[in-house]
């Protein structure tokens, strides 16, 4: 695809870097970190953040070293994934399966966050909850302790009420991904944009938000709480910053969205924060 044109400083919240040997499961598409890095610059964003794919059963020490790693020299800024050994308890059966499970060596630990908010290779965390389930109270106190931002895959296997009652109660900054409302789900999208009225703490992010109605609204009543997200590799970065670039709102707006709003929760992303790494 062509290069675009549009004269915005852009950074990108939502992006997948899978595995350099393709393991990076069924849901992940193949792309390596350089060719990446080349639609990255086509679409004209500066920095990304990227994260492993999600996959269940596994621990994700390895993933996320080895994103750090192939970010290195590039404009790619690292955030651990996490997982955890909760399911949201809003009946009997989920309260009494999260009293007695147990965190397993494959869970992300207390420890593990402490170990990632202070190596400098990372800048926050990843959930997806539908995969990864949630973390117990134990690691949420850690990742209150650390106050790094934490982004999360909102969709209807983890809509806007559930991430309320888990995570939005707690201190740190919650990005959550694809607008609480994916695949292409409406209402869950207006729930999580009135849940802004709600919690100073958190952020929607765009990626495969579809509707220019949820995107303008979010923009407009709550023009510093929204980040601009790509997807990538899934959906090719032009593709996501044209969209925005399409939206029926102010160069002002564009530019929070583009770049300011998230370049002032996530420090790494900051102009002054480069060369990257």
């Amino acid at each position: 695809m062509l290069e675009l044109e549009h004269g915005f400083r852009v950074v990108d919240v939502a992006t997948r870097l899978p595995a350099a040997d393709g393991s990076g499961g069924p849901r992940s598409r193949t792309i390596t970190a350089d060719r990446l890095e080349r639609e990255m610059h086509q679409a004209g964003i500066t920095g990304s953040i990227v994260y492993p794919p999600s996959r269940s059963g596994t621990s994700y020490i390895a993933p996320n070293n080895g994103v750090a790693r192939r970010s290195v020299d590039r404009p790619f800024v690292a955030v651990a994934r996490i997982n955890g050994s909760q399911t949201p308890g809003r009946n009997a059966t989920g309260r009494l399966r999260n009293a007695v499970s147990r965190r397993e060596d494959r869970h992300t630990s207390p420890s593990d966050i402490e170990k990632y908010a202070y190596d400098d290779r990372f800048h926050g965390f990843v959930l997806d909850p539908a995969i990864d389930d949630y973390p117990d109270d134990d690691v949420l106190a850690a990742l209150e302790d650390v106050d790094l931002p934490v982004i999360v895959r909102g969709g209807v296997d983890a809509p806007p009420e559930t991430l309320a009652e888990t995570l939005l109660e707690r201190s740190f900054p919650v990005v959550v991904g694809r607008f609480g409302g994916h695949p292409l789900n409406r209402s869950l999208m207006s729930e999580m944009i009135d849940l802004l009225d709600e919690y100073d703490d958190c952020y929607l992010e765009t990626s495969f938000v579809r509707y220019r109605e949820q995107l303008e609204r979010a923009l407009r009543e709550h023009p510093d709480r929204v980040f601009f997200g790509s997807g990538a590799p899934a959906c090719h970065p032009n593709v996501a910053v044209m969209e925005i670039l399409t939206l029926d709102v102010s160069e002002d707006l564009l530019r929070r969205t583009f770049s300011k709003n998230a370049c002032r929760v996530i420090d790494a992303l900051a102009a002054d924060a480069e060369p990257w790494n």
